[in-house]
Protein backbone atom coordinates (compact mmCIF):
# COMPACT_ATOMS: atom_id res chain seq x y z
CA UNK A 1 0.00 0.00 0.00
CA UNK A 2 2.74 2.28 1.07
CA UNK A 3 4.46 1.40 -2.49
CA UNK A 4 1.45 2.34 -3.97
CA UNK A 5 0.38 5.82 -2.28
CA UNK A 6 4.39 6.59 -2.80
CA UNK A 7 4.42 5.59 -7.25
CA UNK A 8 1.01 7.89 -7.24
CA UNK A 9 2.48 10.73 -5.69
CA UNK A 10 5.49 10.51 -7.61
CA UNK A 11 3.66 10.11 -10.99
CA UNK A 12 1.77 13.43 -9.74
CA UNK A 13 4.45 15.30 -9.16
CA UNK A 14 5.77 14.12 -12.42
CA UNK A 15 2.74 14.95 -14.43
CA UNK A 16 2.85 18.65 -12.70
CA UNK A 17 6.30 18.93 -13.59
CA UNK A 18 5.82 18.00 -17.17
CA UNK A 19 2.85 20.92 -17.28
CA UNK A 20 5.02 23.42 -16.20
CA UNK A 21 7.91 22.50 -18.63
CA UNK A 22 4.88 22.90 -21.11
CA UNK A 23 3.60 26.24 -20.22
CA UNK A 24 7.31 27.52 -19.90
CA UNK A 25 7.64 26.62 -23.60
CA UNK A 26 4.56 28.02 -24.83
CA UNK A 27 5.27 31.27 -22.83
CA UNK A 28 8.94 31.29 -23.68
CA UNK A 29 9.60 33.90 -26.37
CA UNK A 30 9.72 33.03 -29.82
CA UNK A 31 13.06 32.17 -31.62
CA UNK A 32 13.76 35.05 -34.14
CA UNK A 33 15.01 34.50 -37.88
CA UNK A 34 19.31 34.73 -37.45
CA UNK A 35 21.11 37.67 -39.15
CA UNK A 36 22.58 37.26 -42.25
CA UNK A 37 26.35 36.16 -41.93
CA UNK A 38 28.95 36.44 -44.91
CA UNK A 39 29.28 33.49 -46.90
CA UNK A 40 25.40 33.12 -46.95
CA UNK A 41 23.27 33.89 -49.67
CA UNK A 42 19.78 35.20 -48.65
CA UNK A 43 16.58 35.09 -50.55
CA UNK A 44 13.64 36.64 -48.75
CA UNK A 45 10.32 36.48 -50.36
CA UNK A 46 8.56 39.24 -48.99
CA UNK A 47 4.51 38.91 -48.15
CA UNK A 48 2.72 42.17 -48.28
CA UNK A 49 -0.58 40.39 -49.91
CA UNK A 50 -0.26 43.34 -52.54
CA UNK A 51 2.65 41.90 -55.22
CA UNK A 52 6.01 40.24 -55.17
CA UNK A 53 8.89 41.66 -53.18
CA UNK A 54 12.06 39.45 -53.48
CA UNK A 55 14.90 40.35 -51.43
CA UNK A 56 18.26 39.08 -51.70
CA UNK A 57 21.80 39.40 -49.53
CA UNK A 58 24.97 37.80 -51.51
CA UNK A 59 27.58 36.03 -49.84
CA UNK A 60 29.76 38.82 -49.86
CA UNK A 61 26.79 41.63 -48.70
CA UNK A 62 25.97 42.84 -52.00
CA UNK A 63 22.12 43.53 -52.05
CA UNK A 64 19.38 43.21 -55.08
CA UNK A 65 15.41 43.47 -54.79
CA UNK A 66 13.37 42.04 -57.48
CA UNK A 67 9.81 43.47 -58.05
CA UNK A 68 8.45 45.73 -55.43
CA UNK A 69 4.42 45.13 -56.06
CA UNK A 70 1.95 47.69 -55.19
CA UNK A 71 -1.86 47.10 -55.83
CA UNK A 72 -4.13 50.08 -55.47
CA UNK A 73 -5.39 49.74 -52.18
CA UNK A 74 -8.61 51.89 -53.32
CA UNK A 75 -9.40 49.66 -56.31
CA UNK A 76 -12.92 47.04 -55.01
CA UNK A 77 -10.94 43.99 -56.69
CA UNK A 78 -8.36 44.73 -54.07
CA UNK A 79 -10.34 45.12 -51.19
CA UNK A 80 -12.42 42.15 -52.15
CA UNK A 81 -12.25 38.45 -50.41
CA UNK A 82 -10.40 37.63 -54.39
CA UNK A 83 -7.34 39.32 -52.78
CA UNK A 84 -5.16 38.07 -50.36
CA UNK A 85 -5.61 41.18 -47.36
CA UNK A 86 -2.84 43.35 -46.43
CA UNK A 87 0.48 42.34 -44.22
CA UNK A 88 1.26 43.11 -41.85
CA UNK A 89 -1.53 45.68 -42.00
CA UNK A 90 -3.29 48.26 -44.12
CA UNK A 91 -1.49 51.22 -41.62
CA UNK A 92 1.18 51.50 -43.97
CA UNK A 93 1.75 51.08 -47.83
CA UNK A 94 3.85 48.03 -49.47
CA UNK A 95 6.66 50.11 -50.81
CA UNK A 96 6.83 51.30 -46.93
CA UNK A 97 6.75 47.95 -45.50
CA UNK A 98 9.14 46.28 -47.81
CA UNK A 99 11.31 49.43 -47.39
CA UNK A 100 11.38 48.29 -43.10
CA UNK A 101 11.22 44.58 -43.75
CA UNK A 102 15.08 45.49 -45.17
CA UNK A 103 16.06 47.99 -43.25
CA UNK A 104 15.49 46.04 -39.96
CA UNK A 105 17.35 42.72 -40.98
CA UNK A 106 20.12 45.14 -42.62
CA UNK A 107 20.44 46.29 -39.98
CA UNK A 108 20.28 43.30 -37.47
CA UNK A 109 23.17 41.81 -39.77
CA UNK A 110 25.50 44.43 -39.11
CA UNK A 111 25.23 45.78 -43.06
CA UNK A 112 24.63 49.55 -44.10
CA UNK A 113 20.56 49.56 -45.15
CA UNK A 114 20.46 49.61 -48.64
CA UNK A 115 20.19 48.69 -52.03
CA UNK A 116 23.20 47.64 -54.81
CA UNK A 117 20.34 46.46 -57.15
CA UNK A 118 16.44 47.02 -58.12
CA UNK A 119 15.08 44.82 -60.84
CA UNK A 120 11.70 45.42 -62.32
CA UNK A 121 10.75 41.93 -64.10
CA UNK A 122 7.84 43.94 -65.83
CA UNK A 123 5.33 47.09 -65.87
CA UNK A 124 2.62 45.81 -64.08
CA UNK A 125 1.34 46.95 -60.96
CA UNK A 126 2.19 43.54 -58.54
CA UNK A 127 5.09 44.08 -59.65
CA UNK A 128 6.17 48.02 -59.61
CA UNK A 129 3.71 49.41 -57.94
CA UNK A 130 0.03 51.35 -58.86
CA UNK A 131 -0.47 55.21 -58.08
CA UNK A 132 -3.70 55.82 -56.24
CA UNK A 133 -5.73 58.33 -54.84
CA UNK A 134 -4.25 58.15 -51.81
CA UNK A 135 -0.44 57.67 -52.80
CA UNK A 136 1.65 60.04 -50.75
CA UNK A 137 2.85 62.82 -52.95
CA UNK A 138 6.93 62.83 -53.30
CA UNK A 139 8.12 65.90 -51.50
CA UNK A 140 10.34 66.29 -54.14
CA UNK A 141 9.88 65.12 -57.75
CA UNK A 142 6.59 65.16 -59.45
CA UNK A 143 5.74 61.47 -59.13
CA UNK A 144 4.21 59.71 -56.23
CA UNK A 145 5.10 56.97 -53.62
CA UNK A 146 4.12 53.47 -55.00
CA UNK A 147 6.25 50.55 -54.76
CA UNK A 148 9.69 51.16 -56.08
CA UNK A 149 9.39 54.54 -55.91
CA UNK A 150 8.15 54.37 -52.54
CA UNK A 151 11.21 51.97 -51.49
CA UNK A 152 13.87 54.37 -52.98
CA UNK A 153 12.01 57.20 -50.86
CA UNK A 154 13.19 55.11 -47.52
CA UNK A 155 16.62 53.34 -48.90
CA UNK A 156 19.32 54.58 -51.35
CA UNK A 157 19.20 52.45 -54.60
CA UNK A 158 22.59 52.64 -56.82
CA UNK A 159 21.16 50.82 -59.74
CA UNK A 160 17.67 50.16 -61.12
CA UNK A 161 17.35 47.14 -64.15
CA UNK A 162 13.72 47.16 -66.01
CA UNK A 163 12.71 45.81 -69.51
CA UNK A 164 12.07 49.85 -71.20
CA UNK A 165 15.16 51.84 -70.15
CA UNK A 166 15.44 55.03 -72.06
CA UNK A 167 12.86 54.99 -74.37
CA UNK A 168 10.47 52.34 -72.79
CA UNK A 169 9.05 52.29 -76.53
CA UNK A 170 8.82 48.44 -76.73
CA UNK A 171 6.86 46.43 -77.92
CA UNK A 172 5.05 50.10 -78.45
CA UNK A 173 5.24 53.36 -76.48
CA UNK A 174 4.14 52.70 -72.61
CA UNK A 175 2.47 55.91 -71.76
CA UNK A 176 -0.14 54.48 -68.60
CA UNK A 177 0.09 55.90 -65.24
CA UNK A 178 2.16 53.72 -63.97
CA UNK A 179 4.73 54.08 -66.15
CA UNK A 180 4.67 57.77 -66.36
CA UNK A 181 4.77 58.04 -62.93
CA UNK A 182 7.70 55.73 -63.23
CA UNK A 183 9.91 57.64 -65.42
CA UNK A 184 9.20 61.19 -63.65
CA UNK A 185 10.99 59.08 -60.75
CA UNK A 186 13.68 57.76 -63.02
CA UNK A 187 14.23 61.16 -64.37
CA UNK A 188 14.45 62.83 -60.56
CA UNK A 189 15.84 59.92 -59.03
CA UNK A 190 18.96 60.04 -61.32
CA UNK A 191 19.50 63.65 -61.69
CA UNK A 192 19.04 64.19 -57.69
CA UNK A 193 20.36 60.75 -56.18
CA UNK A 194 22.84 59.07 -58.72
CA UNK A 195 21.08 56.19 -59.10
CA UNK A 196 21.81 54.48 -62.48
CA UNK A 197 19.25 53.28 -64.74
CA UNK A 198 19.70 50.41 -67.39
CA UNK A 199 17.80 48.23 -69.68
CA UNK A 200 18.50 44.45 -68.87
CA UNK A 201 21.08 42.88 -71.03
CA UNK A 202 20.10 39.05 -71.77
CA UNK A 203 23.31 36.67 -71.84
CA UNK A 204 25.39 39.46 -69.48
CA UNK A 205 26.99 38.02 -66.62
CA UNK A 206 28.58 41.31 -66.09
CA UNK A 207 25.27 43.84 -65.46
CA UNK A 208 24.41 42.40 -61.34
CA UNK A 209 27.67 41.62 -59.71
CA UNK A 210 29.36 41.73 -56.47
CA UNK A 211 29.99 44.90 -55.25
CA UNK A 212 31.74 44.39 -51.32
CA UNK A 213 34.20 41.33 -52.02
CA UNK A 214 34.24 40.29 -55.34
CA UNK A 215 37.00 38.29 -55.42
CA UNK A 216 36.53 35.96 -52.75
CA UNK A 217 32.99 34.99 -54.16
CA UNK A 218 33.45 35.55 -57.87
CA UNK A 219 34.32 31.89 -58.69
CA UNK A 220 31.08 30.74 -56.83
CA UNK A 221 28.34 33.48 -57.79
CA UNK A 222 26.90 33.90 -60.93
CA UNK A 223 23.68 36.43 -62.10
CA UNK A 224 22.60 35.27 -65.56
CA UNK A 225 20.14 37.50 -67.39
CA UNK A 226 18.18 35.32 -69.23
CA UNK A 227 15.71 36.76 -71.40
CA UNK A 228 13.84 40.67 -71.72
CA UNK A 229 11.47 41.66 -74.14
CA UNK A 230 11.93 38.76 -75.63
CA UNK A 231 15.71 38.56 -76.51
CA UNK A 232 16.84 34.76 -75.06
CA UNK A 233 20.35 34.06 -73.98
CA UNK A 234 21.26 31.11 -76.21
CA UNK A 235 23.26 29.29 -73.78
CA UNK A 236 26.42 29.81 -75.30
CA UNK A 237 28.61 32.67 -74.10
CA UNK A 238 26.71 36.08 -73.89
CA UNK A 239 25.01 35.06 -77.65
CA UNK A 240 21.05 35.89 -77.52
CA UNK A 241 18.43 35.30 -80.09
CA UNK A 242 14.98 37.12 -80.77
CA UNK A 243 11.78 34.69 -79.50
CA UNK A 244 9.26 37.35 -81.03
CA UNK A 245 9.22 38.22 -84.70
CA UNK A 246 9.31 41.61 -86.31
CA UNK A 247 6.95 43.89 -84.90
CA UNK A 248 6.50 45.68 -88.68
CA UNK A 249 4.38 42.47 -89.31
CA UNK A 250 1.81 42.73 -86.16
CA UNK A 251 -1.43 44.40 -85.72
CA UNK A 252 -1.51 45.92 -82.12
CA UNK A 253 -3.43 42.86 -80.67
CA UNK A 254 -1.21 40.48 -82.06
CA UNK A 255 1.86 42.41 -80.50
CA UNK A 256 3.70 40.39 -77.18
CA UNK A 257 1.89 41.51 -74.37
CA UNK A 258 3.39 42.66 -71.11
CA UNK A 259 3.84 39.77 -69.15
CA UNK A 260 5.75 37.91 -72.41
CA UNK A 261 8.16 40.66 -72.03
CA UNK A 262 9.28 40.07 -68.29
CA UNK A 263 13.06 39.62 -67.50
CA UNK A 264 14.17 36.24 -66.35
CA UNK A 265 17.59 35.63 -64.12
CA UNK A 266 19.52 32.57 -62.56
CA UNK A 267 21.10 32.79 -59.89
CA UNK A 268 23.82 30.23 -58.85
CA UNK A 269 26.03 29.89 -55.71
CA UNK A 270 27.88 27.02 -55.88
CA UNK A 271 25.97 24.50 -56.64
CA UNK A 272 22.80 26.00 -55.46
CA UNK A 273 20.69 27.63 -58.77
CA UNK A 274 17.52 29.85 -58.47
CA UNK A 275 14.94 31.07 -60.86
CA UNK A 276 12.64 34.17 -61.34
CA UNK A 277 10.74 34.81 -64.85
CA UNK A 278 8.49 37.26 -63.87
CA UNK A 279 5.14 36.43 -65.49
CA UNK A 280 6.21 34.62 -68.03
CA UNK A 281 3.50 32.58 -69.89
CA UNK A 282 3.53 29.25 -71.39
CA UNK A 283 0.61 27.87 -71.99
CA UNK A 284 -0.96 29.04 -75.07
CA UNK A 285 -4.33 30.19 -75.59
CA UNK A 286 -6.37 28.15 -78.38
CA UNK A 287 -5.42 29.70 -81.94
CA UNK A 288 -2.02 31.68 -80.12
CA UNK A 289 1.33 31.67 -82.35
CA UNK A 290 3.91 29.17 -80.63
CA UNK A 291 6.01 31.78 -79.83
CA UNK A 292 3.55 33.13 -77.14
CA UNK A 293 5.12 30.34 -75.27
CA UNK A 294 8.17 31.62 -73.75
CA UNK A 295 8.99 29.34 -70.79
CA UNK A 296 9.50 26.47 -73.30
CA UNK A 297 12.51 27.95 -74.65
CA UNK A 298 13.60 29.53 -71.50
CA UNK A 299 13.67 26.65 -69.97
CA UNK A 300 16.28 25.27 -72.23
CA UNK A 301 19.21 27.53 -71.29
CA UNK A 302 17.93 27.55 -67.61
CA UNK A 303 18.37 23.80 -66.69
CA UNK A 304 17.79 22.42 -63.46
CA UNK A 305 17.13 24.46 -60.06
CA UNK A 306 17.15 23.89 -56.71
CA UNK A 307 14.06 27.08 -56.07
CA UNK A 308 12.21 28.30 -58.65
CA UNK A 309 9.42 31.42 -57.62
CA UNK A 310 6.85 30.80 -60.12
CA UNK A 311 6.38 32.56 -63.32
CA UNK A 312 3.19 34.32 -63.11
CA UNK A 313 2.35 33.66 -59.69
CA UNK A 314 1.27 30.06 -60.99
CA UNK A 315 -1.55 31.16 -62.66
CA UNK A 316 -3.42 29.05 -65.25
CA UNK A 317 -1.36 30.19 -67.96
CA UNK A 318 2.19 29.15 -66.89
CA UNK A 319 4.51 26.36 -65.11
CA UNK A 320 4.18 24.22 -68.58
CA UNK A 321 5.53 20.94 -68.37
CA UNK A 322 8.41 21.47 -70.58
CA UNK A 323 9.76 24.11 -67.84
CA UNK A 324 8.57 21.87 -65.04
CA UNK A 325 10.81 19.31 -66.80
CA UNK A 326 14.03 21.23 -67.45
CA UNK A 327 14.10 23.20 -63.92
CA UNK A 328 12.93 20.30 -61.84
CA UNK A 329 13.11 22.88 -58.41
CA UNK A 330 13.57 20.79 -55.72
CA UNK A 331 11.60 23.87 -53.53
CA UNK A 332 9.18 26.24 -55.03
CA UNK A 333 7.58 29.20 -53.87
CA UNK A 334 4.07 30.75 -54.80
CA UNK A 335 3.92 34.79 -54.38
CA UNK A 336 -0.12 34.93 -53.69
CA UNK A 337 -2.27 37.78 -53.90
CA UNK A 338 -5.52 36.55 -55.46
CA UNK A 339 -6.92 33.34 -55.60
CA UNK A 340 -6.24 32.82 -59.37
CA UNK A 341 -3.00 32.08 -57.58
CA UNK A 342 -2.44 29.27 -58.46
CA UNK A 343 -4.28 27.65 -61.04
CA UNK A 344 -5.49 24.28 -59.96
CA UNK A 345 -4.13 22.67 -63.29
CA UNK A 346 -0.49 24.27 -62.22
CA UNK A 347 -0.48 22.57 -58.57
CA UNK A 348 -1.40 19.48 -60.73
CA UNK A 349 1.51 19.91 -62.71
CA UNK A 350 4.01 21.05 -59.90
CA UNK A 351 3.11 18.15 -57.81
CA UNK A 352 3.25 15.72 -60.77
CA UNK A 353 5.63 12.68 -60.96
CA UNK A 354 5.27 11.86 -64.49
CA UNK A 355 6.69 15.53 -65.60
CA UNK A 356 9.68 15.04 -63.29
CA UNK A 357 10.59 12.56 -60.45
CA UNK A 358 11.25 13.15 -56.83
CA UNK A 359 10.41 15.24 -54.00
CA UNK A 360 9.46 18.63 -53.72
CA UNK A 361 8.57 21.40 -51.28
CA UNK A 362 6.04 23.95 -52.03
CA UNK A 363 5.36 27.45 -50.13
CA UNK A 364 2.96 29.68 -50.06
CA UNK A 365 2.99 33.36 -49.43
CA UNK A 366 -0.81 33.79 -48.13
CA UNK A 367 -3.45 31.35 -49.75
CA UNK A 368 -6.99 32.43 -49.52
CA UNK A 369 -9.35 30.00 -47.95
CA UNK A 370 -11.36 30.03 -51.11
CA UNK A 371 -8.20 28.47 -53.21
CA UNK A 372 -8.41 26.00 -49.93
CA UNK A 373 -12.56 24.76 -50.71
CA UNK A 374 -12.08 24.84 -54.61
CA UNK A 375 -8.50 22.78 -54.63
CA UNK A 376 -8.32 20.87 -51.61
CA UNK A 377 -6.30 18.22 -51.41
CA UNK A 378 -3.70 19.50 -53.47
CA UNK A 379 -3.00 22.68 -51.34
CA UNK A 380 -3.04 20.20 -48.33
CA UNK A 381 0.56 19.18 -49.33
CA UNK A 382 2.01 22.74 -48.80
CA UNK A 383 4.74 23.06 -46.24
CA UNK A 384 3.73 26.56 -45.44
CA UNK A 385 0.62 28.43 -46.82
CA UNK A 386 1.04 31.68 -44.87
CA UNK A 387 4.32 33.93 -44.08
CA UNK A 388 7.07 35.37 -45.43
CA UNK A 389 9.67 32.77 -46.85
CA UNK A 390 13.48 33.01 -46.57
CA UNK A 391 15.69 30.26 -48.63
CA UNK A 392 19.01 30.36 -46.30
CA UNK A 393 22.28 29.03 -48.38
CA UNK A 394 24.95 28.07 -46.14
CA UNK A 395 28.65 29.33 -47.66
CA UNK A 396 29.90 27.38 -50.91
CA UNK A 397 26.54 26.61 -51.40
CA UNK A 398 26.00 22.89 -51.28
CA UNK A 399 23.15 23.11 -48.61
CA UNK A 400 20.22 25.34 -47.92
CA UNK A 401 17.38 25.59 -45.55
CA UNK A 402 13.95 27.44 -45.73
CA UNK A 403 12.40 29.45 -42.59
CA UNK A 404 9.11 30.69 -43.02
CA UNK A 405 8.37 34.20 -41.15
CA UNK A 406 5.23 35.09 -39.01
CA UNK A 407 4.54 38.17 -41.53
CA UNK A 408 1.71 39.93 -39.04
CA UNK A 409 4.44 41.46 -36.95
CA UNK A 410 7.82 42.67 -37.97
CA UNK A 411 9.77 40.78 -35.68
CA UNK A 412 11.07 37.79 -37.94
CA UNK A 413 9.58 35.38 -35.95
CA UNK A 414 10.32 31.88 -37.43
CA UNK A 415 7.17 29.49 -37.75
CA UNK A 416 9.23 26.57 -38.97
CA UNK A 417 12.79 25.39 -40.45
CA UNK A 418 12.70 23.17 -43.62
CA UNK A 419 16.14 21.03 -44.83
CA UNK A 420 18.76 21.19 -44.77
CA UNK A 421 18.52 20.39 -48.42
CA UNK A 422 21.41 19.24 -50.78
CA UNK A 423 22.32 21.66 -53.54
CA UNK A 424 22.55 20.04 -57.09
Amino acid sequence: MMQTAWANRFFSFLSIFLLLIRISKAQSPKEMLPPWKAGHLDIHHINTGRGNATFFILPDGTTMLIDAGALDPTSERTLSPRNTPAVPSAEKQPGEWIARYITRFMTMSQLQPKLDYAQITHFHNDHMGSPSRISPKSENGNFVLTGITEVAAYLPIDKIIDRGWPDYAYPYPLTNQMVTNYRAFADWQTKHKGTVFERSKPGRTDQIVLTKNPNQFAKTVEIRNIIANGELWTGSGTETRQLFPALTGLSQQQLPSENMCSIGVRLRYGQFDYFSGGDMPGVLRFGAPTWHDVETPVSKVVGPVDAHILDHHGNRDSQNDNLLAALRPRVVIIPVWSSDHPGHDVLDRIYSQEIYPGERDVFATGMLDANKLVIGELLNRLKSDKGHIVIRVAPGGERYQVITLDDSTENFTVKAVFGPYQAR
